[in-house]
């Protein structure tokens, strides 16, 4: 199998268990016996999910060091990568737990929920919340072994998560007679379920194949400064992303909640490609950061057009689905007409999803891979300043909207495209 599947394929997996537990959540919350279980299963979600969104650097940045530490056959390097990023992981996640208290307020005041679904909320949170070490911990896990070229780990520990997360949850609400705090608990033993079962294969597989680190090795005073700078500027590029997605639901709310509705179903066929893809943006990160560790410039370049052959044909399949299925789609995704007609009106602009996005997903990947993070978000940046532009420039109406977020995707495309020969050039002139 090409190095690129056996990545791809094992991500695309992981990737797609993420909506199935968020919805096995939802369905166990529908069964208990009032409609604000479900709200403060979705709120006390949405509050993590944007969080940890935030500290998605700590997956990127060591999947990308320790993919360039295995091409250069660095493996202390490598080993120092990941006792950093978890040294970084585990302080970040002492922090959101000391500070909870403010950030639980902050949030809540911000979504105004109803006292029924906020004060199940507050249940939700106050015990998922611990679980923020090891949800941080399996994110520098997850990197590293994918920078190490071990797709099928993360898969494995996803995979066991969910399972656990839906048995365990079933367990406290069925057996137990919990509510809503039987869900969170359920969660929570499954991220810590997880995090033995990551820090397991660590042990078995990679213990003996690691030189052993003094702590002045991977305490180093300049690889934490690279790191951080690495880290700052991922984080940046991510409040871009989250800006775009906000702006893009708040404009859309503000035509109505049928416009509202039919944004939320159609902005599920971009999530949908964004699974896909981005198992081809994941191999990108590892085999990209081994052709610079490597210095094989010759190795990189085929790895780029490989990944653009095979993002182009899977944006073509996405689309010729689109098109042929996608009322069908929609009426899956709800049986409220009204929604369905408002997002059959705007159908079409989902169609162009994919050949304006996958460049951007693959160039990201490649970028990430590298560390030329700095071209990534200046990108990031531009394409967020055409996205609110086009939205303020462009005749009022939601298909305004909807051709100012393809703007905004094929924007970061074309930026990263002309950036293309700044991050050639980090491999050197002599370079395979």
């Amino acid at each position: 199998m090409s190095p690129i599947f056996r990545i791809a394929i094992p991500s695309i997996v992981s990737n797609i268990t993420v909506p199935l537990l968020a919805l096995a959540d939802t369905l166990i919350a529908g069964h208990l016996g009032a409609a604000s279980y479900i709200g403060a299963i979705a709120v006390g979600g949405l509050l993590f999910n944007m969080v940890y969104w935030l500290f998605g650097f700590l997956r990127m940045s060591t999947g990308a060091f320790a993919a360039q530490a295995r091409g250069g056959r660095d493996l202390r390097e490598a080993h120092c990568t990941l006792l950093r990023s978890l040294s970084v992981a585990l302080a970040v996640a002492l922090l959101l737990l000391l500070l909870h208290p403010l950030w639980a307020e902050a949030a809540f005041a911000l979504i105004g929920a109803d006292a029924a679904v906020e004060s199940l909320a507050r249940i939700y949170f106050a015990l998922l919340v611990w679980g923020a070490p090891a949800v941080l911990a399996l994110y520098s896990l997850n990197g590293w072994f994918l920078g190490m070229q071990n797709a099928r780990a993360p898969m494995v520990i996803a995979l066991v998560q969910n399972t656990v997360n839906v048995v365990a949850s079933l367990t406290f609400v069925a057996a137990f007679g919990m509510k809503v705090e039987g869900v969170a608990l359920g969660s929570l033993l499954a991220q810590y379920v997880a995090l033995v079962l990551a820090l397991g294969i660590y042990l078995r597989h990679y213990r003996h194949r690691l030189p052993a680190v003094a702590w002045r090795e991977w305490m180093r005073r300049a690889a934490f400064v690279r790191l951080f700078r690495i880290n700052l500027q991922i984080f940046l590029r991510t409040l871009c992303l989250i800006a775009v997605t906000t702006g893009f639901t708040s404009f859309g709310a503000a035509q109505g909640e049928q416009t509202l509705a039919a944004n939320s179903l159609l902005m599920q066929f971009f999530m949908l490609f964004s699974y896909f893809i981005d198992g081809f943006a994941y191999a990108g990160e590892a085999l990209g950061g081994q052709c610079l560790g490597a210095g094989n410039r010759k190795g990189f370049v085929q790895l780029t057009r490989r990944l653009f052959a095979y993002g182009l044909g899977l944006a073509l399949v996405f689309t010729l689905v689109y098109v042929a299925g996608g009322p069908h789609l929609l009426r899956l995704f709800t049986d409220q007409q009204r929604v369905v007609e408002t997002a059959l009106a705007y159908l079409p602009y989902t169609f162009a999803i994919p050949l304006c996005g996958f460049a951007a997903f693959l160039f990201d990947g490649l970028y990430i891979g590298t560390t030329q993070t700095a071209s990534m978000l200046g990108s990031m940046a531009a394409a967020t300043a055409m996205f609110f532009a086009s939205q303020c420039l462009l005749p009022p109406g939601n298909g305004a909207l909807w051709t100012a977020f393809l703007l905004y995707l094929a924007c970061r495309a074309l930026m990263q495209a002309a950036l293309f020969g700044k991050l050639l050039a980090k491999f050197p002139n002599n370079s395979k």
